[in-house]
């Protein structure tokens, strides 16, 4: 046997794993919730052009799908609620984790449980969404998901629960949208609409680890950041201030005066530098992290009336893009909130993914009418607008993107979206 040689295939076998980890899209936005990967994707694709596969899903939902090496998580919900007009039994309500495989998107288990008995009844506004809206998120070992009242379960890659923990029953206006984020042994869930609070779970128990109280109206799922002193903190922007907490144990470091809203898209980040947005009146705050106390006169850096009350922003080399969910592509320079571009997106209906960008490229994904592909730069290039499904297939799930692959969900499939091999 060639022991040299053996060595080098379980070297290069190791390193291809943490090469696919690390390519992975481990929690809403992607591994540092930044919504930015650097790996080029088409710019063109269709039914029949630069689609890799598309899988049914069981269920309806709006989380987006997260990828761990070879496999793929979301969630879905079903027996309750696929139509409003006919929403069946509230009682057989059933929400589903799904693992689908990254190569083929075979399913390769689904886990179903029960809802609680405080979701809510379904209306119109509720289906918008449904009861599959977190994104679940990710490590080696296990997918971690929230349902909102049903609370937060964590599985293995292989689909057997590991635990499920409850952190609140509250609901609120389309129902819950907070995502949980993982942090060292712990999972940080925001429960502001659940139980007004943000909550550290133990991720091999699911016991309460800490539970910080007075989160009020957010929606939005929190950003952990690195600060220059290798110092990390959590971002939570909440209605009326931005906070700055400490991810060990929940303790409040700094707050600044912020969005006089509900809040909902994610805090975008460069080193110390945050981006902060929401509101009805869309607000958007550049703010320095790592402050102690009452921070808003001597951190805030800038404050404009633009931005995006649901979708959260893009940050690629100095410009902030939102597709804005009242479907406009709008772009803001960092360095002080003055306005690039604010284009027309191709939909006359709400939108409520987030945008995506691979360094190159930005996707901007509407409802109903297809993904638009800009160039990454402040000044406004459409390069295509791509179409995928049936008609009657809404799109409100944040792209996911793993390796040189596009994950994007609708109401009934996920799809993968990768270039063809040419000969």
């Amino acid at each position: 046997m060639n022991y040299a040689r053996l060595i080098l295939a379980a070297a290069f076998a190791i390193s291809s794993a943490a090469l696919q980890a690390e390519e992975g899209w481990s929690r809403f936005r992607g591994n540092s919730a930044s919504g930015l990967a650097k790996q080029p994707i088409p710019t063109k694709w269709s039914d029949k052009e630069n689609l890799a596969w598309r899988t049914d899903l069981p269920g309806k939902g709006s989380s987006s799908p997260v990828i761990n090496r070879d496999k793929v998580f979301l969630t879905t919900y079903s027996g309750y609620g696929q139509a409003v007009e006919s929403p069946g039994d509230r009682a057989q309500l059933r929400l589903h984790v799904v693992c689908l495989s990254v190569t083929d998107g075979s399913i390769l288990w689904d886990r179903e449980f029960d809802a609680a008995d405080e979701e809510q009844a379904v209306t119109k506004r509720v289906a918008d969404h449904g009861y599959a809206s977190p994104t679940p998120c990710v490590d080696n070992e296990s997918v971690f998901a929230s349902f909102g009242p049903s609370g937060v379960v964590a599985l293995t890659h292989d689909g057997e629960l590991k635990w499920r923990t409850s952190v609140g029953t509250g609901t609120a206006g389309f129902g819950a949208a907070a995502s949980p984020i993982e942090f060292e042994d712990m999972v940080i869930m925001n429960a502001s609409i659940e139980d007004g609070s943000v909550y550290a779970l133990d991720k091999k128990t699911g016991a309460i680890r800490w539970r910080t109280a007075d989160i009020d109206r957010a929606w939005t799922t929190p950003t952990i950041i690195d600060l220059p002193n290798g110092n990390k903190e959590l971002i939570l922007n909440q209605k009326g201030s931005i906070l700055g907490l400490d991810p060990a144990t929940g303790k409040q470091l700094w707050s600044c005066d912020g969005i006089q809203d509900y809040v909902v898209p994610c805090v975008v980040a460069k080193g110390d530098t945050l981006f902060c947005s929401g509101g009805r009146s869309n607000k958007t705050f550049a703010v320095k992290a790592g402050g102690r106390g009452d921070v808003t006169a001597t951190h805030l850096i800038w404050d404009v009336s633009r931005g995006a009350n649901v979708t959260s922003p893009l940050l690629d080399d100095g410009y902030l893009y939102w597709s804005h969910d009242k479907a406009i592509a709008l772009c803001l320079r960092a360095s002080d909130g003055e306005e690039m571009f604010r284009e027309r997106m191709p939909t006359r209906s709400r939108v409520y993914a987030s945008i995506v960008g691979d360094g190159k490229h930005l996707f901007l994904t509407t409802r109903d009418a297809g993904v638009l592909v800009l160039a990454a730069s402040p000044e406004y290039t459409e390069i295509a607008v791509n179409r995928l499904g049936n008609p009657e297939e809404r799109f409100n799930a944040t792209p996911a993107i793993a390796g040189n692959q596009l994950f994007l969900r609708s109401d009934a499939a996920l799809y993968c979206v990768k270039k063809e091999k040419t000969d």
